[in-house]
């Protein structure tokens, strides 16, 4: 197949005017960080296949810009036409750009797929030497990709009050009082889970995350959703409808935001509805007059947009000097879990749970009887020997797929929430890996193996990670393990004041890491979605920056997943889900309230592979008290057969 590289270099040539580099996103139109096939751009021009990424290509140069955790999987899947650029390490591609690229260079990106906020700061990186960026007017990389994959039509579904907890109406009304509070008349919503989550509603448009391709406008009187009209059944336009929201074309957003930012958009659902916004001045927004919603006059027309999320292309059709550039207030809303919510996420994590322990159960059978490994409990004085034929085999893709069956079995279970890292060995030190069937390693007795993996229930969202061993941990593997484990405990059970960010929590999990002189290069925890992304923000526990801007509250959920990773040799990381709740302190200094964690993942953590040595009596506690919990919430979902393999898994450790 012909490279890629080299048609668009021709296309780059003929553009008006020519381009001296094309800029190539990870992101589709709402800035998504999972895309759909048809929107995998960057892997198409690069071959690299990790979800975050950029490429750049210029007349005679191409290179490829991607973060530690997957530093090493692009160093596999990049060919010598590409060169390799470390997040954190090397210039930042605008940097890299104002520094190498002539002036008056031009830098073609298509404008959907960039948001507000990067070509911002592109630009003014490059107003330094009189380089611009050039919209172009089709996505150059859609034209020399042949094989491009089809758009699918997937239903959109209602998401159920019983496990949304919250009405549209009840939504919509928040959303509307944040928005005259800021005095904007309306707000474009382009982040696809937003979109999903404000108006109950759940699809299949991208793998793994439960949306539909869509933006959203809502202004004080009005709410619209932007959908494939063939995606929308009759009995959603009618749920939609009653909750007076229009469905308009997808592509009609472009010509509504115009019309948005001049006042004049207008819905035909809101005749015989009545929205009541307290403005500033204690005045109602809008009133129902003769069954006519009609909008009292507004002296502003500001729009609120999301310059993480917003895509350039809709900003630029915009007064610059009437939009209020700032996070979108779904955002926050829908990282704070309501009861149901909450609730919801700690049953789907139980039978989650329950998944696993017999995924562990069977692999171990498997591993002994295949492989003729000590298994998960002993360790063996020798190496281990295969016991049956070569054509009898469990790869990483073999035995994932074996705990996608398990999960399968669950109730509410509707697929995987991300593609399982089903890693052994080397592998395992590949932070993202991604097992493919045909060049998968096999399991191996003598090696690490890790999965990281997680399923969408309709009741919630899990992701869970643990490392095992089936024959005999080396003594650093164990030493290494073990200071994991003592990370993921601290931050597990830290408490900390209101106000306190993410930023300043990474380090409990990476003290124990620090004392030996190791580290992870990814970051310590995320939120998690409610049947939504298994990545949500606002909020993260990391080393970046950007941990700093939202600070850790109550009833939103964060994962704890310290690691560590050895090139070519073993991964190690644990991951529970947490929710963020009030603790109980003997003082309130400050009187600021102080949070704690509640774990809601439920799975055993391999005693083998601990030092116990290294473990404080206290850790050795919260590891029995955790495994004494495991065995009781677990019970009622396993057989008899599973409960005596996981009593074992859970038997105390003497202190």
């Amino acid at each position: 197949m012909e490279d890629p590289l080299d048609g668009l270099r021709s296309l780059m040539a003929s553009h008006y005017p020519p381009i001296d580099a094309l800029v190539v996103p990870s992101e589709d139109y709402h800035q998504s960080e999972y895309v759909s096939a048809r929107d995998k751009r960057r892997q198409f021009v690069s071959g690299f296949s990790g979800s975050a990424g950029l490429a750049l290509i210029t007349m005679n140069e191409a290179r490829l810009w991607t973060d530690g955790r997957y530093f090493l999987q692009a160093t596999q899947e990049l060919s010598d036409r590409w060169k390799l650029m470390r997040i954190g390490e090397d210039p930042a591609v605008e940097a890299w750009i104002a520094e190498n690229l002539p002036s008056d260079a031009a830098i073609g990106v298509d404008p959907w797929c960039v948001s507000i906020d990067t070509a911002q700061r592109w630009e003014h990186a490059f107003a330094k030497k009189q380089q611009r960026i050039v919209p172009t007017c089709s996505n150059l990389v859609d034209e020399v990709w042949k094989n491009r994959p089809p758009p699918e039509i997937n239903p959109v579904i209602i998401h159920p009050l019983e496990f949304a907890g919250c009405a549209v109406a009840e939504k919509l009304k928040d959303l509307r009082e944040k928005l005259a509070k800021e005095k904007a008349s309306g707000i474009i919503i382009a982040a696809l889970d937003e979109v999903a989550w404000l108006y109950n509603v759940r699809g299949n448009d991208v793998s793994y995350n439960p949306v539909v391709h869509g933006f959203a406008i809502v202004t004080l009187n009005a709410a619209f959703l932007y959908v494939d009209k063939k995606k929308v059944s009759a009995e959603v336009y009618s749920y939609l409808e009653v909750n007076g929201i229009e469905v308009r074309d997808y592509d009609a957003v472009s010509s509504d935001v115009v019309l948005l930012a001049s006042g004049q958009i207008n819905s035909s659902t809101t005749k015989g509805t009545r929205t009541e916004v307290q403005n500033d001045a204690g005045l109602n927004s809008t009133e129902s007059v003769n069954g006519e919603s009609e909008a009292k006059e507004i002296n502003h027309n500001i729009i609120w947009v999301d310059p993480g999320s917003c895509c350039y292309a809709l900003y630029s059709k915009l007064n610059s000097d009437e939009v209020l550039l700032q996070q979108s207030p779904l955002a926050l809303a829908k990282a704070i879990k309501n009861p149901v919510e909450l609730d919801g996420l700690r049953k789907a994590h139980i039978r989650d749970g329950a998944a696993v322990v017999q995924y562990l159960r069977w692999l171990d059978d498997q591993m002994q009887e295949i492989y003729g490994a000590s298994g998960y409990f002993l360790e063996p004085e020798g190496i281990n020997k295969r016991k049956h034929l070569e054509t009898v085999r469990l790869t990483e893709v073999s035995v994932s797929d074996k705990l996608e069956g398990f999960r399968a079995t669950k109730e509410h279970f509707r697929g995987l929430s991300f593609p399982t890292i089903s890693s052994v060995g080397p592998n395992a030190a590949i932070i993202h890996y991604s097992p493919h069937p045909e060049k998968c390693a096999e399991l191996d007795a003598d090696r690490i193996y890790l999965f990281d993996s997680g399923a969408q229930y309709q009741d919630g969202t899990t992701d869970i990670t643990r490392t095992v061993h089936f024959g005999k941990p080396s003594a650093h593997e164990k030493a290494c393990y073990t200071a994991v484990l003592k990370g993921h405990i601290a931050l597990d059970t830290a408490r900390f004041p209101n106000g306190t960010n993410g930023h300043a929590l990474d380090i409990l999990a990476r003290v124990p890491l620090w004392k030996d002189g190791l580290d992870y290069r990814h970051g310590t925890g995320h939120g998690v979605g409610s049947y939504l992304n298994v990545h949500e923000g606002p909020h993260l526990i990391s080393f970046r920056p950007q941990a700093r801007n939202v600070p850790i509250q109550a009833s939103m959920t964060v994962t704890d997943e310290p690691g560590y990773y050895e090139d070519g040799n073993f991964g190690i990381r644990l991951e529970n889900v947490l929710i963020v709740e009030e603790a109980n302190t003997k003082f309130n200094f400050g009187d600021k309230g102080y949070l704690a964690f509640e774990h809601i993942t439920w799975a055993p953590y391999q005693k083998k592979l601990m030092d116990l040595r290294l473990l404080a009596p206290e850790e050795i506690e919260w590891v029995n008290t955790y495994h004494a919990r495991c065995e009781e919430i677990l019970e009622p979902y396993l057989d008899e057969s599973e409960m005596a393999w996981l009593r074992k898994a859970t038997e105390p450790i003497s202190v």
